[in-house]
């Protein structure tokens, strides 16, 4: 025994003596995926819920499918789908897609947060058009025990539910009756932020600014959103000054400063009440992410570029995003942790990089292609990285190209879109499966010696772009805004 303790104490010395760079280039273990497609009801396409809470904990999923049918609506206006067809909200469990509904009358609903209970909530038609927009009125719904919720509105025409905690309380943001032609959502009134608890919808405090909307809600009731000052546009924007506000479970108000910009977005808050974005600087020519935390609003920086986007953070503080590097336009993903910003790099091949979320055992996923213009890889990274391709890891048979890894909860499920070979986009459910085979780390070790084995079906119009172009309108950002 006493030998047997000696060589494990000389090896173990022997491997704390090397290099840490020698140390970091050990093999790491990589794990097979399971590739689930959530599919569609019986049109093209099918989208997942982002930048909110889409999935939970339990691997049930969140989006919105097309239908066959065209759709009604002047314009075709369907969230984040380009094309004209009819969409329902979907719920996706264990491989069974379950279409959750329109209200009576309407057309077209999506969802936009889910608890760990399995409550959806979201928006959908009632077949009326609202005569201030020209578009069809949305409602703020909660998809409950089989039935489509009307939650209602502050007396205006639309309104609606953005997030659910476990505690059953939703944030959301409903117009009101005042005129308002800088409306925060695009109303034709002002936009006011509520919170629905126990069949009750309540207003929150902004301030005293005119348009307010609650977009994500912690599991201790902390709201983080969006209002405007005051009615005023900008010269550089041609909106008035929006800064992000968080509320407290007593309804409390905080404002969370700015970087010297007119405009401030969250993207994410965690159950510790920190929270994270971008802010427009000085001039409203950039942005940076930002991490908020207690009171103090804190300039994450680039990777030695221009811009950056703090996109998640982790009940850890851990913080992942995009930010420029030097020289270029491009960006990598990067990880903050404890006031370091880490290059993650970019899938092999590729010029630009996001991570999208981490969660609490420090896996990041995200999407990586052509900057600006095309999305082609859906990757992983843990473990110290580097990032892996997650199409390597897909168990192969399912037909798809695997893009935009927008979720990974503690279970190491994956929420991603994948591209069929005629262009048509699906959201899809990825569940570990396990060790890599060998035919599984030949793929990943192959696709890093040579980008090209791992086949591309790249868009330039995918549902992902849509969705992030129109955010960048919805939150009033600068050019180059959360766009891979």
């Amino acid at each position: 025994m006493k030998r047997n303790s000696t060589v494990h104490h000389i090896a173990l010395l022997a491997i704390l003596a090397m290099p840490f760079g020698v140390r970091a280039q050990q093999p790491v273990k990589h794990h097979m995926y399971k590739v689930i497609d959530v599919g569609t009801f019986g049109g093209a396409n099918s989208t997942f819920s982002s930048p909110d809470h889409g999935l939970n904990a339990y691997g049930v999923l969140i989006g919105g499918a097309e239908t066959p049918d065209p759709n009604p609506d002047p314009g075709c206006f369907t969230p984040f789908f380009p094309d004209c067809s009819v969409v329902h909200a979907f719920r996706s469990q264990n491989g069974v897609t379950t279409d959750l509904g329109v209200l009576p009358g309407g057309s077209n609903s999506f969802p936009f947060g889910i608890n760990t209970w399995g409550w959806v909530v979201g928006a959908s038609e009632d077949g009326v058009i609202d005569p201030g927009t020209g578009n069809p009125e949305v409602f703020a719904v909660l998809w409950r025990d089989s039935q489509v919720i009307n939650l209602g509105t502050f007396g205006g025409n639309e309104s609606t539910a953005s997030d659910v905690n476990d505690l059953g309380q939703i944030a959301g943001f409903s117009a009101n009756t005042v005129p308002d032609p800088f409306s925060l959502l695009g109303f034709a009134t002002q936009t006011r932020p509520f919170l629905w608890q126990h069949g009750v919808m309540r207003e929150l405090d902004t301030l005293g600014g005119p348009d307010g909307a609650a977009y994500l809600i912690n599991e201790l009731g902390q709201i983080v959103g969006q209002f405007t000052l005051d009615s005023n546009p900008n010269p550089t924007t041609g909106f008035p000054t929006t800064h992000s506000i968080l509320w407290e479970p007593n309804g409390k108000p905080v404002d969370l400063g700015t970087l010297g910009g007119t405009s401030v977005v969250p993207w994410w808050i965690n159950n510790r009440g920190q929270v994270v974005g971008q802010a427009n600087l000085t001039g409203d020519a950039t942005f940076h992410g930002y991490f908020w935390e207690k009171g103090v609003l804190t300039d994450l920086g680039t990777l030695g570029g221009d811009l950056s986007v703090a996109w998640n953070v982790n009940d850890a503080g851990e913080v992942v995003g995009r930010a420029d590097v030097p020289g270029s336009k491009t960006h990598h993903a990067f990880l903050w942790k404890q006031g370091v910003m880490t290059d993650l790099g970019t899938a092999d091949g590729d010029t630009c990089a996001t991570a999208f979320f981490v969660n609490s055992h420090g896996q990041i996923v995200g999407d990586s292609g052509v900057c600006g213009v095309v999305s082609r890889h859906a990757w992983l990274w843990e473990n110290g990285g580097p990032i892996v391709d997650l199409n390597t890891l897909a168990i192969p048979g399912s037909g798809l190209h695997l893009v935009d890894a927008d979720y990974i909860n503690d279970r190491g499920e994956i929420a991603c879109h994948g591209y069929l070979p005629n262009g048509d986009t699906h959201a899809v459910l990825l569940i570990p499966q396990g060790d890599c085979d060998d035919a599984c780390e030949a793929r990943v070790e192959a696709s890093r010696v040579n980008p090209a084995a791992v086949p591309v079906r790249a868009m330039t119009s995918g549902l992902k772009a849509t969705e992030r172009g129109r955010l960048a309108r919805r939150y009033h950002l600068p050019s180059g805004g959360p766009n891979n």
